[in-house]
């Protein structure tokens, strides 16, 4: 065999993997469409939000403890830092899913939350202009992950520990063969033992069986002047999802590059194929993120510093597939997707790695089977 394992697609998932792989002493050939790190994805935009007090399951908070330790363990090897701690905001309606999926984790998992009033926000944290039907719960281990760095780190040290790893070389097909698998490229055919699948919005060309169930989507980030920039400061503002009547927006602190950054999940509900799928920000876009602004952020409803598309992948239950092929163990899909993944990915490329070396993982990852699609 040319290699023990295959990654395809070297993005947040990749990358970490191949990183994985590396340091166990694997023969590891990474293989991205496009250049690395690149805008074309799911992961640019400088950073993205990590929290603690998950509404979406309780079951991703031992996940995420995994996921710190490791963010933290590469800072101190790479030298780097690439976990930033703000404290995380979940904001809605006392019986939204929001509120009660994330005070259900912190009651689990026994975390330390606090559970604030729109006033008792306003107050602790000036940049919030919450309608007063609205509660949040506070956890103070949020924060983000420079999600960019935290690629081009997990790639070289990858590289360092002999990781073969090839930008702007696309996969083409994948073959079962005696003992392993065939991939074949724009630029030639490699063998390896396992192949794992990471090519985010591009997933569904590469397993049919997500094609109808992992749908590109099309989303829009926006930065924004301050009017007055010390309520978003690093230290003044903790990164959040607010579930609004007119959407669920998420925000972070200024930091890497000025303004303060927002996002709407389901931006505008724009789906097709990630080729398809326009990587150009227009005026209805800014508009769109500029209406939560003046009613939710009003201090931060200065000029316009930039838009970036990105893209999600969401699955019907808006929950990960992470697993082997049924009728082709030697191939692991992985998508966190669903516009929630990127924290995870320190602690997904330990479980991809597990599941391509040793064909299992002490992590439980049932909530993410292929199995329940019916697949």
């Amino acid at each position: 065999m040319d290699y023990e394992v295959i990654v395809a697609g070297i993005g947040g998932m990749g990358s970490a993997t191949c990183w994985q792989l590396a340091k166990r002493g694997a023969k590891v050939l990474g293989l991205e469409r496009f250049d690395i790190p690149h805008a074309m994805g799911s992961s640019h935009g400088l950073n993205r939000i990590i929290r603690l007090a998950y509404f979406e399951h309780p079951n991703y908070v031992p996940l995420l403890r995994r996921a710190y330790r490791l963010w933290r363990e590469t800072e101190q090897i790479a030298g780097e830092q690439l976990l930033y701690v703000t404290g995380s905001l979940d904001i809605g309606r006392s019986d939204s899913r929001v509120v009660m999926g994330a005070l259900e984790a912190c009651r689990q998992h026994h975390l330390d939350h606090e559970m604030l009033s729109a006033d008792d926000t306003r107050q602790r944290f000036p940049g919030y202009r919450l309608p007063d039907t609205h509660v949040a719960v506070f956890q103070p281990d949020g924060g983000f992950v420079a999600s960019e760095r935290a690629i081009c780190r997990h790639v070289m040290l990858a590289s360092a520990h002999g990781a073969d790893i090839r930008g702007r070389e696309a996969i083409r097909g994948y073959d079962r063969i005696a003992d392993g698998v065939e991939v074949t490229t724009d630029r030639g055919r490699y063998r390896a033992r396992r192949l794992i699948l990471s090519t985010g919005a591009w997933i569904g060309d590469h397993v049919p069986a997500l094609a109808a169930r992992a749908i590109p989507e099309r989303q829009v980030l926006g930065w924004f002047q301050p009017r007055t920039p010390q309520r978003f400061s690093l230290d003044s503002f903790p990164v959040s999802n607010a579930l609004f009547d007119e959407g669920h927006v998420y925000q972070f602190p200024v930091w890497g590059v000025p303004g303060f950054k927002i996002g709407l999940y389901h931006h505008r509900n724009e789906t097709g194929h990630a080729d398809a799928l326009s990587r150009d920000a227009t005026p209805d876009d800014e508009d769109l993120l500029r209406g939560f602004l003046a009613r939710y952020f009003p201090d931060a409803d200065g000029p316009t510093l930039g838009l970036r598309t990105c893209m999600f992948t969401n699955t019907p239950d808006e929950h990960f597939v992470i697993d082997a092929l049924p009728d082709a163990p030697e191939i692991i899909v992985a998508s966190p997707c669903s516009g929630h993944g990127f924290k995870f990915v320190s602690v997904v490329g330990e479980i991809l790695a597990d599941l391509a070396l040793e064909g299992g993982t002490r992590h439980d990852i049932s909530l993410f089977r292929l199995s329940r699609f019916g697949a």
